[in-house]
C-alpha cells in the first residue's frame, strides 16, 4: 500500500467534500447535521490557504482516501499560538497506518510554523480516537457533558492536547 501525502488543491475540494458529508451523516465525529455544499468547502479551503493553514490529502493509488488540517483554536490573540486540528479517513481503510501519516504530518507542520498547542476535540464515546491521539502524546484535559446533540442523544466532547516541545 503506497501512501502519498500532499498539500491539498482545488482539484481534491469534491474528495474532500465526499469525506466529510460522509462524516456528517453517519458518525459523531462532526456535530454538524446538514452535509455541506462544494461552495462551503471551496471557502473553507481558501480561508485555510489564505492564513497559511495547511490542508494535506493521503492519496491511495491516485485516490483522496483522507485528510487533515488545523485552524485557530480560539478567536483571542492569546491562543494565538495554539491549534484545533482534524483528520478524517474513509471508513474503508481506518486502521492501516493513513492517519497516522496524516496526525505525524500535521504535528511536524504546526511545529514548523512556530504553534505551542495542538487540540483535538472528539466525541467521548470515539474510543478508538481517544487512544488513537493517545499514541501520539495526546492527553485528555477535560470533558464537556452533553455540550452537542446528534442523532437524537447527547454528546460529551473531550478536549485532548499535545504540547509541542
Amino acid at each position: 500500500m503506497s501512501i502519498i501525502l500532499r498539500p491539498a488543491t482545488t482539484n481534491d475540494l469534491q474528495r474532500i467534500l465526499e469525506i466529510v458529508n460522509h462524516s456528517i451523516l453517519h458518525t459523531t465525529a462532526n456535530y454538524s447535521y446538514e452535509i455541506q455544499t462544494l461552495e462551503v468547502q471551496t471557502k473553507w479551503f481558501e480561508d485555510k490557504m489564505s492564513k497559511n493553514l495547511p490542508v494535506v490529502v493521503a492519496e491511495l493509488d491516485g485516490e483522496v482516501v483522507g485528510f487533515g488540517s488545523y485552524g485557530q483554536f480560539r478567536e483571542k490573540i492569546g491562543y494565538q499560538y495554539t491549534v484545533e486540528h482534524s483528520v478524517y479517513v474513509v471508513d474503508n481503510i481506518v486502521g492501516k497506518g493513513i492517519g497516522s501519516k496524516l496526525l505525524t504530518e500535521l504535528i511536524r507542520l504546526a511545529k514548523e510554523q512556530g504553534y505551542h498547542v495542538m487540540i483535538g476535540a472528539i466525541d467521548a464515546d470515539n474510543a478508538g480516537s481517544i487512544s488513537f491521539h493517545e499514541k501520539f502524546g495526546f492527553v485528555a484535559t477535560g470533558t464537556i457533558r452533553e455540550v452537542g446533540y446528534k442523532f437524537d442523544h447527547w454528546l460529551d466532547l473531550v478536549f485532548m492536547q499535545l504540547i509541542l516541545v
